[in-house]
């Protein structure tokens, strides 16, 4: 990934080596020296000290940059500016093509710029190490993930069902990952049941039915064209005669620019009062995934986000820019079509996935 950074890293370590050097003063022979010379003579003797003395210290970084993995010194070695910022702008001009070429959108890498250049501009490069500080720059944008599981558990000692509301536009992936979630939390000895709040796309109701099916999960459902918000007031009633711990709610798909639909959802959050507004979205549609995440959580305050299809995209960005975007953290990564294709989002793995 450096390939390219370290290159242009050459021509200003050449310029550092090409510095002339002070030349000593000749004594002079004959005549009294003036007050004048002597004052030229001493500064000159001053600055020939000055000078060996920087030699000496820039000997010693060079000694500890070479006893540096190859990585590192290689990348450093000579270099003995401290970063101005302009050579940060023109470093972060090859930095800003890697991450935009890996789907980080324009306000990430701004972002990522910023934190970047506060921790580097100034610094002497004996104290910086590129791919940490740039691991951690990103690292800082990413909001943590809290621990799903004990999240719910947590809030299951004070009320009872947990409820999870879902949201996104249409083949995203979205009753399937509802699906997964489920599966996920029945394996973390939690009782599930699901909500089939979309009632407005054909064949949603029998797709999530074939779910709950498989899964042994009840599910609350109604005539197509009912009241999604009533559908989901009616699945935490159950659950609460039941003592079911947590209501799943299946929601249909919306375009981010559609006004009626998107107050429709906003209904069905002033109904039930979700715990968690998840938005699910597709990891491999880029900028798309930005915007409807960043509407959505317009609307209805997102509490966290899932990306479907991480599996196919090799790059990773999306999550770096939705995550930056909303300022939400992600939850988890879809990762197949099985149930148990549900990652736990990690963002060093991410990260590493980017090539840092």
């Amino acid at each position: 990934m450096f390939g390219k950074l370290k290159e242009k890293l050459k021509g200003w370590v050449k310029k550092t080596e090409e510095e002339p050097e002070l030349e000593k003063q000749p004594k002079k022979k004959g005549k009294k020296k003036s007050l004048e010379e002597k004052k030229e003579i001493k500064q000159t003797s001053k600055k020939t000290k000055e000078s060996q003395k920087k030699d000496e210290l820039e000997k010693s970084l060079e000694d500890t940059l070479k006893s540096l993995p190859e990585e590192e010194s290689g990348f450093f070695v000579k270099f003995k500016k401290r970063l101005t910022e302009s050579v940060f702008e023109e470093l972060f001009e090859e930095l800003e093509l890697i991450l935009i070429q890996n789907n980080v959108a324009y306000g990430a890498v701004e972002s990522i710029k910023k934190s970047l250049g506060e921790r580097l501009i100034g610094k002497n490069l004996k104290e910086v190490n590129l791919s940490k500080e740039l691991r951690e720059s990103i690292g800082s944008i990413l909001i943590d993930s809290p621990d799903f599981i004990k999240t719910i558990k947590d809030s299951l000692t004070v009320k009872k069902p947990f409820v999870i509301l879902l949201a996104g536009i249409n083949g995203s992936g979205k009753t399937t990952t509802i699906a997964k979630v489920a599966n996920y939390l029945q394996k973390n000895k939690l009782s599930v049941s699901f909500a089939a709040a979309d009632t407005f796309r054909a064949a949603s109701i029998e797709q999530i039915q074939q779910h709950a099916d498989k899964l042994k999960i009840h599910l609350t459902k109604k005539d197509y064209g009912s009241d999604p918000a009533s559908v989901g007031f009616d699945a935490i009633t159950h659950a609460k005669k039941n003592k079911i711990d947590v209501v799943l709610i299946d929601t249909a798909g919306r375009m981010q620019n559609k006004d009626s639909l998107m107050s429709e959802i906003e209904k069905i959050v002033r109904v039930t009062n979700p715990d968690m507004k998840i938005f699910l979205g597709e990891s491999i549609t880029g900028n798309d995934c930005i915007d409807q995440a960043s509407a959505f959580n317009e609307k209805i305050s997102l509490t966290g986000i899932i990306l479907s299809k991480a599996d196919v995209d090799e790059k990773g960005g999306t999550a770096i820019s939705v995550s930056c975007a909303t300022g939400k953290p992600i939850l988890f990564l879809g990762t197949g079509q099985e149930y148990d294709d549900l990652e736990v989002f990690d963002k060093k793995k991410l990260i590493s996935k980017l090539g840092l």
